[in-house]
């Protein structure tokens, strides 16, 4: 089975990219839903996040993403203690899934994952792919989904490896610096280039 690394930066429309992708069929691995799912309300990847962080639940038991995210974010060493607790069992759960689409004989398979570069997984994957835009537009994209301020954005653009890096160790670059209509054209692109493979 081909398996394909799915990344970018930050706002850079990487889960638009990848909804788009399993409209057309294809079977995609999301990184950061198995990153929710591992610390679960009432799982041991939960439980030893409040043994480290303390107090970062929300009033219903779940994880509070935001405060979690104002202790780590700009602190490294934080940010490592959490990246140990979470990327053991990130591993485990994506292994599985892998294992699983192998086993129906799946000719390809995405595997979407913000932090590729950063994690230095590179080799793990037989190409990459690269969802791209400008820091204003990932800027813009943030203020408008997220309730963070500019500086939290600030520091979590600048925790990533830029995207020019990026681009450079791309297979394949998708622009996502338009409109939506550009977008398509841009993600029929790579889904010819897909097939090719």
């Amino acid at each position: 089975m081909k398996w394909i690394g799915l990344t970018g930066g930050i706002g850079c429309g990487k889960s638009t990219v990848s909804r788009m992708l399993r409209d057309r069929g294809y079977n995609v691995i999301d990184a950061d839903e198995v990153a929710r799912e591992v610390v679960r309300g009432g799982t041991s990847g939960l439980k030893a996040i409040v043994q480290e962080f303390g107090d970062v639940l929300l009033p219903d038991g779940d994880l509070d993403r935001r405060k979690l995210g104002q202790i780590v974010f700009g602190n490294p060493d934080r940010l490592q203690a959490l990246e140990a607790i979470t990327h053991p069992l990130i591993r485990k759960e994506i292994a599985r899934r892998r294992q699983t689409l192998e086993d129906m004989n799946t000719p390809l398979a995405l595997y979407d994952i913000p932090l590729l570069f950063e994690t230095h997984a590179q080799a793990n994957f037989d190409k990459i792919v690269v969802v791209s835009c400008t820091r204003n537009q990932q800027k813009e994209r943030l203020l408008r989904r997220n309730q963070l301020s500019e500086s939290e954005i600030d520091m979590r653009i600048a925790s990533q490896i830029p995207i020019a890096s990026k681009e450079t160790e791309a297979d394949f670059v998708l622009q996502n610096n338009r409109d939506e209509q550009h977008l398509l054209k841009e993600v029929e692109r790579l889904d010819q280039w897909l097939k090719s493979l």
